[in-house]
């Protein structure tokens, strides 16, 4: 079983059936009874709508767990969903985790699992996960760069013979380009305004680079009036979002070029000439890959799947499992 827990969406990939579910991950517990009222999509139509005694909680921040417990149950719950709800399952896992994080930070991500009901766990680096699931021939001695924007963080990593040559993680991805939506409403416009309306924003009218089609789009947004108190509806226009965005989006492109400033001469021409990969969620923002070719000088190229890379190259390394040893980054049995 091939899982990619990310900050904004679990999914879950079975060996022989391929992905079998992707639900956001949100857990909906009654604060009372401490029980979980809600797992994945549920959930997440709570959130910001719930009364006082219910709480609707991400257990994952910034690509890693934040709420150990509530993960847990969110894992539990997933495991049996995709097995029918049979209580007596112990799968084989891989987890995708992002490559930044700390040796405490990976024991959490596999304890998890392992009171979750995986008798196994084996991790691997989100942005190798990544590659392999967008097709990327990482065993090669080739240089090939991949960008994976996640909810919670962003990976940037030049890969060969199925290792990470250079990488960066920078815990600055789709969640922080919502909220800097949020807080551009509250700025200019005095409107208080949700996570899931910021998001909604996001996915409808904003751009990384300009274009004609974008520049006209626009968007009557509901939300509170700071001054007022009163429920007040405004129009925004796309510029408007691509500027409220710019900070986080050159945090992102100051990473790849990072990442390429410190890659062997010999990779450097490789990704020259193949280009960069972008992948995960944020890679659907619409001129994110002209934008970073037009700051780096390189062709950029979006994964034809990028929402499902990470999973299908966990799934990818579970099928082949002897073969990609190497691309394991810690392992359950070796604790």
């Amino acid at each position: 079983m091939g899982i990619d827990l990310g900050t904004a969406n679990t999914l879950v990939y079975v060996s022989g059936r391929g992905i079998v579910l992707q639900e956001p991950s949100v857990v909906a517990i009654d604060e009372t009874t401490r029980r979980p009222l809600a797992v994945g999509e549920e959930a997440r139509q709570m959130l910001g709508r719930t009364p006082g005694n219910i709480r609707a909680i991400r257990p994952l921040r910034d690509g890693v767990i934040a709420d150990f417990d509530t993960a847990e149950v969110m894992l539990k719950h997933f495991i049996r969903q995709v097995h029918d709800n049979k209580a007596a399952v112990s799968p084989q896992v891989v987890i995708g985790i992002p490559s930044g994080v700390t040796g405490v930070e990976r024991r959490a991500v596999m304890e998890a699992a392992l009171q979750a009901g995986a008798r196994e766990v084996s991790l691997i680096d989100e942005p190798v996960a990544a590659a392999i699931g967008a097709g990327l021939p990482v065993d090669e001695p080739t240089g090939n760069m991949i960008v994976d924007i996640g909810g919670g963080t962003t990976e940037v990593a030049v890969l060969s013979l199925q290792g990470i040559v250079r990488s960066e993680s920078v815990r600055v991805a789709g969640d922080e380009l919502t909220d800097s939506i949020k807080q551009y409403m509250k700025k200019v416009n005095n409107l208080d305004i949700g996570d899931r309306t910021a998001e909604e924003i996001k996915v409808k009218i904003s751009s990384a680079y300009p274009g004609p089609e974008d520049d006209e789009a626009s968007l009557e947004v509901r939300g509170v009036h700071m001054l007022s108190g009163l429920p007040r509806t405004v129009t925004v226009k796309s510029p408007e979002i691509r500027e409220s965005m710019a900070e986080p989006l050159s945090v992102i492109i100051e990473a790849v070029k990072r990442t390429l400033e410190n890659t062997p001469p010999e990779l450097a021409a490789d990704i020259i000439d193949r280009g960069i990969m972008l992948a995960g969620g944020g890679a659907l923002l619409r001129g994110l890959d002209t934008l970073i070719s037009h700051e780096t000088g390189i062709v950029v190229h979006v994964a034809a799947d990028p929402l499902s890379c990470v999973v299908l190259g966990t799934g990818r390394a579970l099928e082949n499992f002897n073969q990609m040893e190497r691309i394991f980054s810690a392992r359950s049995r070796d604790f």
